[in-house]
């Protein structure tokens, strides 16, 4: 009688909850997913509601190393969409002796993107811890509190059975790290490793992040905005944090190869500096990283042996909607330019800046637009914190009309603003100058015996450019 009973039970609560997951999916796609009382239900019962089918078993197909050929996996949860997303964001999971920062993390990804950027991004989860019963707990936590996006095709929850791993034990112990930092390591590479290979073929792009972060607002329009300004280039790792390997970005094209790069190198370091290493040899030579941050650390305990990691990026803004534009350009300078310190490291917002020699009265640093455009706020920062006596000490920012026949400069300027402490910031400038410009210059007006670093130059505009 108690056996018929509780059946019934579990019954009336898995149909309760379709029923919800049903009425929720005809309700507005902009309210939080549906969270679910569940404590009555098994783990393997939530999970069969969400994937009627069990723990589907999924064959992907990356060649040329036997470790990730025809590796399958548990689709824990979701199912992925048969049209190819614009980003894919991964990350590992396993469990940690203090902390659990999993459904914050998912939280943040979800809450700071608007419909529309959910449109174009999947986020998967390699739940890779070796215990299968706290992977399925997870599971179906996750999948209780994130059933809508499940549903709609926008979380995807997986794990690589151990039968499919390398060996963990004898493992060289390279940098004479302790044999369980090692195992630890290397069982992490092999984690990265399969949801790489797994995430290959959903998406033009994926993101790396882990599971402990916070998200800047609409991070994916932001990313977009610094994929437009590396159009053309043959670049191998976009990077939008300066911690490890949060916020790193890449051709899903190259996932394959840099999933059997690690897989191959598995034991010889840890993940972030095989990155480094798979950078190079993709010919990308120096670090392409974008400012500001748009991924914070927000764990304070370490998935190894849960020591205290109070890692920060001091660089991450919450609010990506406010980053420039910075309109396609071509810079010119009649300074001394020092070493490769180039004019576009000013205008780039990825790392770098400008360095020039001896600026004289009258010397120019000058932004040419390809398109004229409707400038409504500009900010330049000068100096930097190794050199904070190399800022511009005397000068003005000016917006320039009839762009010249060799497209060098403008030839006509108004001046919109005076350089303060090395600093020079202008809103509204469509109200003063209207109409669209060709040209932002800065003009040094008084000779300084300093050399001076352009730090950063932003430019927003408006539609209409």
């Amino acid at each position: 009688m108690r056996c018929s009973l509780k059946r019934s039970l579990s019954a009336a609560l898995a149909a309760s909850f379709l029923l919800l997951l049903f009425l929720y999916g005809g309700s507005r796609q902009d309210q939080d997913p549906p969270e679910v009382e569940l404590g009555a239900l098994a783990p393997d019962t939530v999970l069969q509601l969400l994937q009627p089918e069990g723990a589907q078993r999924i064959l992907r197909d990356t060649g040329g190393l036997s470790a990730l050929h025809n590796v399958s996996y548990h689709l824990l949860a979701g199912s992925p969409s048969p049209h190819k997303k614009f980003l894919a964001v991964g990350l590992a999971s396993v469990q940690r002796p203090r902390g659990y920062y999993l459904p914050a993390t998912l939280q943040s990804l979800f809450k700071q993107s608007t419909e529309e950027e959910l449109q174009e991004m999947v986020v998967v989860v390699h739940l890779a811890d070796a215990d299968p019963t706290w992977n399925v707990r997870v599971a179906a936590n996750i999948a209780a509190k994130f059933a809508q996006h499940i549903l709609l095709g926008r979380l995807l929850l997986i794990h690589a059975p151990h039968e499919f791993y390398p060996t963990l034990e004898g493992l060289k112990r390279n940098f004479n790290d302790p044999e369980e930092r090692v195992r630890f390591r290397s069982k992490q590479n092999v984690d990265y490793a399969f949801l790489l290979a797994f995430a290959a073929n959903l998406s033009s792009y994926y993101l790396m992040i882990e599971d402990d972060v916070w998200c800047a607002k609409s991070f994916l329009t932001a990313i977009r905005k610094a994929l437009a300004s590396q159009e053309g280039s043959n670049w191998a790792t976009l990077e939008f944090s300066k911690l490890g390997y949060i916020g790193k970005l890449y051709r899903s094209s190259d996932l394959p190869r840099l999933a059997r790069f690690l897989l191959l190198f598995y034991q010889e370091m840890p993940c972030d500096w095989l990155l480094v290493h798979f950078r190079l040899l993709l010919t990308q030579k120096d670090v392409i990283r974008f400012r500001p941050s748009l991924f914070q650390h927000m764990g304070l305990y370490s998935s190894f042996q849960g020591t205290v990691n109070r890692l920060e990026d001091d660089e991450f803004q919450a609010d990506a909607m406010d980053l420039p534009d910075n309109p396609p350009a071509a810079l010119f300078t009649t300074m001394a330019v020092f070493e490769n310190y180039e004019p576009l490291k000013a205008y780039s917002t990825a790392e770098g800046y400008f360095w020039g020699k001896d600026p004289a009265a009258g010397s120019t640093f000058s932004i040419v637009f390809q398109q004229p455009a409707r400038v409504t706020r500009v900010r330049v920062r000068t100096g930097s914190a190794e050199r904070r006596g190399d800022i511009l000490r005397a000068g003005v920012l000016e917006l320039g009309r009839r762009r010249r026949v060799d497209g060098r400069d403008c030839s006509a300027y108004t001046t919109v603003g005076t350089f303060e402490k090395g600093s020079c910031e202008r809103q509204g400038l469509e109200r003063g100058v209207p109409g669209p410009v060709e040209c932002v210059r800065i003009r040094v007006t008084r000779a300084q015996s300093e050399w001076l670093i352009i730090q950063s130059i932003e430019i927003w505009t408006t539609a209409g450019t």
